[in-house]
């Protein structure tokens, strides 16, 4: 018995071998810098979703997220074999709040990538904790153009965005305000975010250099709701024209109070795509007629952005709530494209993403064909395609809100 037994032995030492020799997989070993997530074969595949999702600004968020959403049901909700799970964290569009939801993200070690923040100010305040914790995140509707400038720190090294970079959208609005407009004086108003102050001295410096004089500059809290007293000041420096690129919140409060201020019962307004929503329209009320709205150009969108908003209507009954939904599902399927390349299925059936090998292969991302265009990431992390339009509000009753159809708001410029 006790020689059969060792011959048993003998038989299975030498069929391991022979297995081995014959290039049989080994079990994964993770060589990555920056760690890997495992996926047992039971379990799902973890991404997130973080921005702003509640309040009066949380259509921003939650525009974005059905994006998202979309997406993951064009995959059939499965990567490989495995469930895509979502969560979603409120990050508040604060610098405090993208600090605290960065905080949580990095303490889970099972989430392999993420989509947002919504707010520039959320990604100043989080992605240093995003970076050291090895996980990366595209955000959908950052525009700051700090975010991706070529002397960005290396707390940026998980931060790629497929919006556009004010940069762009500042002189958009400047040449239509200068060009098309006529206006050669104009006044800024933010609300003292990282987004609103840098998105308007774009637009100043731009409108300067066309030729224009910036004539006030001004700021109100996101949630001042008096706002006569800074829109007197303005209204003492002369304006034809007033840009406004702060939250819903606030712009609200700037439209339905402006008319009542003497100097200001004519000035053009324009805002950009932190109020391109319909709340927007509720919390302006009938004086939101006529003001202009910056915005990504959809009808410039080279993919199939028709077939979006139909599986959007389908789902959610409705018109879309913000500007940056089809982002968000470009960002998504870049990271599940580059997701592909890199996760690793081991001889059990689990399966392992290296967080490097991830992060470079979102980065390495060369005309990938999204739906807002062809896009290629930048080495610091810019991938979208910009393409910026001005829109006008023509009817001030949210109930009328599509602007992925050209009716209201509707695209006037260019």
């Amino acid at each position: 018995m006790k020689n059969r037994a060792c011959a048993i032995f003998s038989i299975c030492v030498i069929a391991s071998l022979l297995l081995t020799a014959c290039g049989a997989p080994a079990a994964f070993q993770c060589t990555d810098k920056l760690g890997c997530v495992t996926i047992s074969p039971s379990d799902p595949l973890h991404i997130a979703f973080w921005g702003i999702l509640s309040g009066v600004d949380g259509s921003l968020g939650e525009d974005s997220k059905r994006g998202v959403e979309l997406a993951i049901a064009d995959m059939g909700g499965k990567f490989q074999g495995h469930d895509i799970l979502l969560t979603t964290l409120d990050a508040g569009c604060t610098p405090e709040g993208g600090a605290a939801a960065a905080t949580k993200l990095a303490a889970d070690p099972t989430l392999v990538g993420l989509i947002g923040p919504s707010c520039s100010d959320e990604t100043a305040g989080g992605i240093a904790i995003i970076t050291k914790a090895g996980l990366t995140t595209i955000a959908p509707s950052n525009t700051r153009p700090a975010l991706t400038a070529a002397d960005r720190g290396p707390e940026f090294a998980g931060y790629l965005r497929t919006s556009h970079s004010d940069a762009i959208q500042g002189k958009a609005v400047a040449e239509f305000a200068f060009k098309t407009l006529k206006v050669t004086k104009a006044a800024t108003l933010h609300d003292k975010s990282l987004y609103a102050q840098a998105l308007q001295q774009v637009f100043a410096d731009e409108f300067i250099k066309l030729g224009g004089k910036i004539v006030a500059q001004e700021s109100a809290a996101k949630d001042a709701t008096d706002i006569k007293p800074v829109l007197a000041t303005i209204a003492a420096a002369g304006p034809e024209l007033l840009y406004f690129p702060v939250f819903v919140s606030l712009g609200g409060n700037v439209v339905t109070q402006v008319r009542s201020v003497p100097g200001l019962e004519k000035v053009k307004l324009i805002a950009s795509g932190s109020t391109f929503s319909p709340e927007f329209l509720k919390a302006g009320g009938p004086n939101s007629k006529g003001v202009y709205l910056s915005s990504p150009d959809f009808s410039a969108f080279t993919g199939d952005y028709a077939g979006l908003i139909k599986k959007h209507t389908a789902k959610y009954g409705g018109p879309t709530l913000s500007t940056y939904h089809a982002h968000a599902y470009d960002a998504t399927n870049i990271m599940f494209t580059a997701l592909a390349k890199v996760a690793v299925v081991d001889t059990d059936g689990s399966l392992h993403v290296g967080r490097q090998a991830l992060r470079a292969a979102i980065f390495a991302t060369k005309d990938f064909q999204g739906i807002t265009g062809n896009l290629t990431c930048s080495p610091t992390g810019d991938c979208g395609a910009p393409v910026i339009a001005v829109y006008e509000i023509i009817n001030a009753d949210p109930a009328s809100w599509n602007p992925a159809e050209g009716v209201n708001p509707k695209k006037i410029w260019p």
